[in-house]
C-alpha cells in the first residue's frame, strides 16, 4: 500500500478510535487508491486525503418530541455534510435506534464517492437520528419529524444541502419533514428535500429507484459475461423499498427473487416474487410489521426458515445483500463462496465486512460489485427530483426510468474503464472507488486548499 495512504489511515484511526463503521469504510476506500495516489504525488502536498476523511461540517442536535400520552422524549440528531466540491450536499436521513456518529460518518463518506459516480452535480452528506418510527402512531412520527426539522432546517436548502430518505425514513416521514421546512422558511422550496410525494414535487419512481438501479447495474455485469438477466434466480436480504424495487424490476425483466431474508429468518419461494399480488402483499406486510417476513410464507404456502440467513444456498445465480451494513461477515462469505454462485452484488451500504469483501474478491469464480456503485440509483433519482423541482416540471415514469438506466450504465462503464486504465483488470470495487475519488479529487484541487 502507498505510504501516504497508510499514514492517513493510521492517523484517522487515532483520531476516531470509537467509530468502527467509519474507520471500516475509510480503510476500504483508501486501500484501493494506491495506483492513482502513486500517479499524483501532488495530492500529498495538498493534504488531499487528510481533507477528504474530515467532514466539512458536522451538526449534532437535540430532538425533543411528545408521544400520544403526553410523555416527552429526547433523541439525538445528526447531519454530516461531508464534501460539497461537486455540488450541494446530498444524502439521506436514517431513523433507527442504531444511529450514532460513526454510522452517519460512514454513510456520509460513502455518499461522497457514490454521488460522484453518478456524474451529477451533487456532493455527499448523511444524517439521521436514533429515533425508531416502528410502532409509533402517525401523530407521534409527525411530531418527531417536525421537531427534527425545526433544528435541521437552518443547515439545509436547495442550493446548500438536500436531504432524502433512508432506513426508517420513507415517504411519510419525508412529507412531514418537508411540510415543517416549508412552514419554517415560508416558501415552497421544493428542492430542499427529496423523496417527496408526487403531489408535492416528488419523482414518480423514487421509492423503487435504488432497487431498479441495482438491477440495471446487474444487467451490465451479466452482459459483460455474455449473459442476460432473464431466467436468473436471486437470493437477497431485506424487503424494504430497496429489496422491493429489486423484486419488481427483476420480475419485469424475467428474473425472480426466490430467497429473501428479514430480521426473523428467510423465505424460500421457488416460484419467485414475481406477481403483483406478491409484490403488493410485501408492501402490506412491511407496513403492518416490518420485523417479520414469516406472514409471506403463510400467505403463499412456501418455506420459512426462522432465525437464519439465506447466505450459502446453492439453487440461485446471484446474491444481493440489500438490508444493512456488515450483514455478511467472513463466515457467511465462506458459505457464499462454497455455494458456487458467481455473482455477488452489494446493494445495501457496506453490507460486507472488509475481511469478507477481500475474501470474496479473491475467489476466482466470483464477480463482486460494490454497493457505492450498485445502489447509486436512489441518489440519482433524488437529484433528478431536484432538477424537476428547479424547472417546475413533472417528468413521466418512463422519462425518469430511462435517465436512471443511462446513469447506471455509465457508472458501470466508468468503473470498468478506470480499473483497466490502472492495470487492475476487471475489479469493479477498486474501479468504483477510484472513479468516484478522481472526480472529487479533481474538483478539490481546482478549488484550492481550505
Amino acid at each position: 500500500m502507498n505510504a501516504y495512504i497508510q499514514r492517513v489511515i493510521d492517523e484517522t484511526k487515532k483520531k476516531n478510535p470509537n467509530e468502527p463503521e467509519f474507520l471500516q469504510t475509510v480503510e476500504e476506500v483508501l486501500s484501493s487508491l494506491s495506483p492513482v495516489i502513486d500517479a499524483h504525488p501532488e495530492y500529498e502536498k495538498a493534504c488531499l486525503l487528510e481533507r477528504m476523511v474530515e467532514p466539512e461540517r458536522t451538526v449534532e442536535f437535540r430532538v425533543t418530541w411528545m408521544d400520544d400520552n403526553g410523555q416527552y422524549h429526547v433523541n439525538r440528531g445528526y447531519r454530516v455534510q461531508y464534501n460539497a466540491a461537486l455540488g450541494p450536499y446530498k444524502g439521506g436521513l436514517r431513523f433507527d435506534p442504531s444511529v450514532n456518529l460513526s454510522i452517519v460518518k460512514f454513510l456520509g463518506f460513502e455518499q461522497v464517492y457514490k454521488d460522484a459516480l453518478t456524474g451529477l452535480p451533487i456532493g455527499g452528506a448523511k444524517g439521521g437520528c436514533d429515533f425508531d418510527p416502528r410502532g409509533k402512531s402517525d401523530a407521534e412520527v409527525m411530531r418527531f419529524c417536525q421537531a427534527f426539522m425545526t433544528e435541521l432546517y437552518r443547515h439545509i436548502g436547495q442550493d446548500i444541502d438536500c436531504p432524502a430518505g433512508d432506513l426508517g425514513c420513507g415517504g411519510r416521514e419525508i412529507g412531514y419533514l418537508y411540510g415543517q421546512y416549508r412552514r419554517l422558511v415560508g416558501a415552497a422550496e421544493f428542492g430542499a428535500v427529496s423523496g417527496k410525494a408526487v403531489c408535492t414535487g416528488g419523482s414518480i419512481l423514487r421509492p423503487e429507484a435504488t432497487g431498479f438501479g441495482a438491477v440495471y447495474y446487474l444487467c451490465e455485469v451479466l452482459k459483460h459475461d455474455g449473459e442476460e438477466i432473464k431466467g436468473k434466480r436471486i437470493a437477497m436480504s431485506g424487503y424494504g423499498n430497496v429489496g422491493w424495487g429489486i423484486m419488481k424490476k427483476a420480475a419485469e425483466l424475467g428474473a425472480k427473487v426466490v430467497y429473501f431474508a428479514g430480521p426473523d429468518g428467510y423465505i424460500h419461494d421457488p416460484d419467485g416474487v414475481d406477481t403483483e399480488e406478491k409484490l403488493n402483499y410485501i408492501l402490506e406486510m412491511r407496513a403492518k410489521d416490518p420485523m417479520h417476513c414469516q406472514p409471506y410464507a403463510e400467505k403463499f404456502g412456501c418455506e420459512f426458515v426462522a432465525g437464519k440467513k439465506c447466505w450459502g444456498v446453492k439453487d440461485v445465480d446471484i446474491y444481493m445483500p440489500a438490508a444493512t451494513q456488515n450483514d455478511v461477515n467472513l463466515d457467511w462469505a465462506k458459505k457464499i463462496a462454497e455455494s458456487g454462485v458467481k455473482y455477488y452484488i452489494e446493494v445495501a451500504n457496506m453490507p460486507t465486512t472488509n475481511e469478507a469483501l477481500e475474501f470474496l474478491k479473491e475467489q476466482k469464480h466470483m464477480i463482486v460489485a460494490p454497493s457505492k456503485a450498485v445502489n447509486a440509483g436512489g441518489v440519482s433519482v433524488s437529484e433528478l427530483e431536484m432538477a424537476q423541482n428547479a424547472e417546475r416540471l413533472y417528468w413521466t415514469a418512463e422519462e425518469v426510468d430511462a435517465k436512471l438506466k443511462g446513469i447506471m450504465k455509465n457508472i458501470y462503464a466508468s468503473s470498468v474503464e478506470v480499473a483497466e486504465r490502472y492495470g487492475l483488470g476487471y475489479d469493479l470495487v477498486a474501479g468504483a472507488n477510484i472513479a468516484g475519488f478522481q472526480k472529487v479529487a479533481d474538483a478539490m484541487m481546482a478549488q484550492g486548499i481550505f
